[in-house]
């Protein structure tokens, strides 16, 4: 049969759905949703500039098919950001990596530099100024990769502008994003109360394990002030911290289960311990893993890789995947 250019076009257009379905990568294990936090991805050299193609070239090794995308890949590169996270999770003089005090004294000296403002007004007006269409791409590249933007990470701090969180909340509806995930402070609820209930999009609040500040989020108190304030709060729960600073992660997605939007996978020593490789701290992965499967919670569990560890950050992520995968499949 001979076929016509017309009838040639018809037949390549009916397969497409059929081949976008079979290009998505899928990581979902017996109902548990598994990924990453593109964040794992922090020290990764950019490609000319561009962050988001190694990423992506990250993600298909580990066969990670959703994701909360790091907005400093999507960004301009901060240069200072990146000496520092390599500078965080590299031995000392006497073997030992920084602790997260240690780490956190050392961001927040850095930030009063002239380096960091420089930077900051400059990211500022990039936010300001960079069109929509440039977030729609960003999204594009990771749907024909077959990946899933699941979260957007947004960590809002005092010093943003109304008109930056404004347009910080339409680039998150650019990337097609329902949840922004954001580390940011308790006082800041009343200015991202508003904005959230505007654009109808999600904030999921993720915590630390620093309980001393009342500003922070960290304990099921602090959660909760959001989750009373507006029904577009939501929480990031990061079972590494919440266990970390003392709380029982299990019991707290068993019980708030419907107001958790996806949770970050990490492993820590008790007592605001440091971070460890899966297996070897003190978080219960394997229970949390568990109790979504037996409750068949649709809540993605997202790999958090911060250990310093043996291989590259695509070996490390790949060998958390891997201890997820047997545990949910125990």
């Amino acid at each position: 049969m001979t076929y016509s250019r017309r009838d040639l076009a018809k037949v390549l257009l009916a397969s497409a759905p059929a081949y976008a379905a079979w290009a998505k990568i899928n990581s979902t294990v017996d109902g548990v949703r598994l990924g990453v936090c593109t964040y794992s991805f922090r020290e990764m050299p950019r490609a000319n500039g561009d962050a988001i193609g190694p990423v992506i070239g990250a993600l298909k090794e580990c066969q990670a098919g959703i994701i909360e995308l790091f907005s400093p890949q999507v960004e301009p590169e901060n240069v200072m950001f990146s000496r520092l996270m390599h500078e965080a999770t590299t031995p000392g003089p006497d073997g030992k990596v920084p602790t997260m005090q240690q780490i956190s004294a050392k961001y927040h000296a850095a930030m009063q530099g002239p380096e960091a403002k420089k930077y900051r007004e400059d990211l500022r007006q990039w936010r300001l100024t960079t069109p929509a269409g440039y977030f729609k791409e960003v999204r594009k590249r990771f749907d024909d990769a077959g990946i899933d933007v699941f979260a957007y990470t947004l960590n809002f701090s005092k010093d943003f502008t109304d008109e930056e969180l404004d347009k910080c909340f339409e680039q998150a509806k650019a990337l097609k994003v329902q949840t922004i995930a954001s580390s940011t402070q308790v006082s800041m609820l009343p200015r991202l109360k508003p904005l959230a209930e505007k654009h109808k999009v999600y904030v999921a609040l993720h915590g630390h394990s620093d309980t001393k500040h009342p500003d922070e989020f960290s304990t099921p108190a602090t959660f909760q002030k959001a989750l009373d304030t507006s029904n577009w709060f939501r929480v990031n729960l990061d079972i590494g911290h919440f266990s970390a600073g003392g709380f029982n992660p299990v019991e707290y997605i068993n019980d708030h289960h419907d107001r958790i939007t996806h949770l970050h996978i990490k492993d820590r020593k008790n007592n605001d311990g440091p971070n460890a490789p899966f297996g070897q701290g003190d978080t219960p992965i394997k229970p949390v893993l568990a109790l979504l499967k037996e409750k068949k919670y649709s809540i993605p569990a997202l790999v958090e890789y911060e250990y310093k560890g043996e291989g590259t950050p695509v070996a490390e992520v790949k060998k958390c995947l891997a201890y997820m995968k047997s545990a949910v499949e125990a």
